[in-house]
């Protein structure tokens, strides 16, 4: 055998082990990305328009696993309240616990004598259909409403309840990061609430993506390399040569 075929033999060896370890790798990424998003994420569907425009009635969310206390303000999130149905539910916070709330001086809601910029609501859409009285919120309770104010059934529609319709953190489920279905993506963050305090960090989301992605290339691109070898040296004209016999 000469030294260009067992150069091309070694060559073809290495690329099949690395092509092996590609597909390992990818298929570990692959598999962990889809791991790593069920642990931190839940998916919900929102069955009403509470929430539109940002979120319709049908759309597949996904929401981020997390504890009461790590919710700020502008979080739109999931809790379950006894008193309202005891049934997952989808709001928006604007102000927590220690935080005065009203509505609506010069059509805005007001959260510590702050106007806030509502850029989430339908265009033309009022701060709120009815007025709501300043109230203060009550320690580690979140004051939530819908972003479709007209219809939403949320801390306005329950003021005369106890903690004049506020809903305890430990509530909370999970925070939405993005629509999924349709694909609408991240959820644009509420900077009207900057002026009172930083925002909430986006999730792991794009993150947990680009590890699947990245896993699918290795796996689609390790599997890929053995035909395209082979055809790459077929087209070459390489083969096994032999030195042609002597007369002795």
């Amino acid at each position: 055998m000469s030294g260009t075929a067992r150069a091309d033999k070694g060559r073809g060896r290495l690329g099949s082990r690395l092509s092996g370890l590609a597909v390992a790798l990818g298929c570990v990424l692959f598999l962990g990305g889809f791991v790593w998003g069920a642990i931190v994420y839940q998916p919900y569907t929102v069955p009403t328009n509470s929430m539109s425009p940002t979120i319709a009635a049908g759309d597949r969310v996904l929401a981020q696993r997390v504890h009461g206390a790590d919710v700020k303000r502008g979080d739109v999130v999931v809790f379950r309240q006894t008193t309202w149905g005891n049934m997952p539910l989808v709001k928006r916070v604007v102000a927590v616990g220690g935080d005065t709330v009203g509505c609506c001086t010069d059509g805005k809601l007001t959260v510590n004598g702050k106007q806030i910029d509502e850029t989430y609501l339908a265009k033309g859409e009022p701060a709120e259909f009815k007025t709501i009285p300043t109230i203060t919120v009550p320690k580690d309770r979140l004051f939530v409403l819908g972003d479709e104010r007209s219809g939403s059934l949320d801390s306005s529609a329950h003021l005369t309840e106890a903690f004049n319709g506020t809903v305890p953190r430990n509530a909370v489920d999970a925070r939405v990061d993005a629509v999924v279905w349709p694909m609408h993506g991240m959820l644009a963050r509420p900077t009207g609430f900057e002026a009172l305090g930083p925002l909430s960090s986006p999730g792991p989301l794009r993150l947990i993506l680009g590890v699947i992605v990245a896993g699918a290339v290795l796996v689609l691109g390790g599997a890929a390399y053995g035909p395209i070898a082979g055809l790459a040296r077929r087209g070459s004209g390489t083969a096994v040569r032999t030195e042609p016999a002597r007369a002795r």
